[in-house]
C-alpha cells in the first residue's frame, strides 16, 4: 500500500472516531493498527503517526478500554507492543459489556420515576440496548455455529 493512501486511510479512520466524540488521535492509532501485520511499539506508532509518545499511549488504553486494541507485556521489559483487536467476536462481546454496564446502570434509575414520561423514556432505551445485546448475541451464536 503506497504511503499517500495509508495516510489517507488512517486520517479517514481518525475522522470517524472523533465524530464519535474519541480523540482524533485516538482513531489515527486505531486505523494504523488496523492495516499493519505486525504488532507495534509505542514508538513506532509515535514515529509513524507524528504524535507523541504520550498522546498514543493515551490513544492505546482508550482503544484497549473499548475493545478495539489489545496490549502485549514483553517479558523482561517495559516494552509493550500493541494490536488491533481482529475478528467480529472480539469487538461485540467488548461492547456487549458496555452495553450491559449501561443496561445495569438504567435499571438502577427505575425505582426513580413514577409511570409516566420519563419511565416510559427510560424502558425505551433500556430496551433499546437489551435489543442491542439480544442481536449481537444472536448473530454471535450463529458465527460461532
Amino acid at each position: 500500500m503506497n504511503a499517500e493512501r495509508r495516510r489517507a486511510f488512517v486520517t479517514s479512520v481518525g475522522d470517524l472516531l472523533a465524530s464519535w466524540h474519541l480523540p482524533h488521535a485516538t482513531g489515527r492509532v486505531y486505523g494504523l493498527l488496523l492495516i499493519t501485520e505486525r504488532p507495534c511499539t509505542l514508538d513506532d506508532i509515535a514515529a509513524e503517526l507524528g504524535l507523541s509518545k504520550g498522546a498514543v499511549s493515551t490513544a492505546v488504553r482508550q482503544l484497549d478500554s473499548w475493545g478495539l486494541a489489545g496490549v502485549i507485556p514483553q517479558p523482561g521489559s517495559r516494552r509493550l507492543l500493541v494490536e488491533a483487536a481482529g475478528g467480529l467476536e472480539t469487538l461485540l462481546e467488548a461492547s456487549h459489556a458496555r452495553a450491559r454496564k449501561l443496561i445495569a446502570a438504567l435499571r438502577s434509575g427505575e425505582n426513580l420515576v413514577d409511570p409516566g414520561p420519563a419511565r416510559e423514556r427510560l424502558d425505551d432505551v433500556i430496551g433499546l440496548f437489551e435489543g442491542y445485546v439480544d442481536v449481537g448475541e444472536d448473530l454471535l451464536r450463529r458465527r460461532r455455529g
